[in-house]
């Protein structure tokens, strides 16, 4: 039972992510939708995989290996692309800029 609480979640956390690319104005609030999708989701739907699948251990514990990876790992990539933007010189949409001045 569960496992398909897993499996809602991350498919509700998948399609808000998704809708949320489509339709936020730049790239550091779709950045933001699409973090959250990546994360929130996938690592829902590898954690019910792990819990429903009847593959042995080794194969579950990967999964749970993966969705901890996930965890780690995204949020750091997030940072970069929104650095590297910022860098590159694209502007925030609708709000003050406030590490401008500070020369990031």
């Amino acid at each position: 039972m569960i496992e398909y609480l897993f499996l809602l979640l991350g498919t509700v956390l998948m399609i808000s992510g998704g809708l949320g690319v489509l339709r936020f104005p730049d790239v550091y609030t779709r950045l933001h939708a699409s973090t959250k999708c990546d994360t929130g989701g996938a690592m829902s739907i590898l954690i019910a995989v792990a819990i429903v699948s009847e593959a042995p251990m080794l194969i579950k514990v990967k999964f749970l290996i993966l969705a901890f990876l996930i965890a780690m790992i995204n949020p750091m990539v997030a940072h970069a692309i929104a650095r590297g933007a910022h860098k590159s010189g694209i502007k925030p949409k609708g709000v003050i800029d406030v590490y401008a001045r500070d020369g990031f």
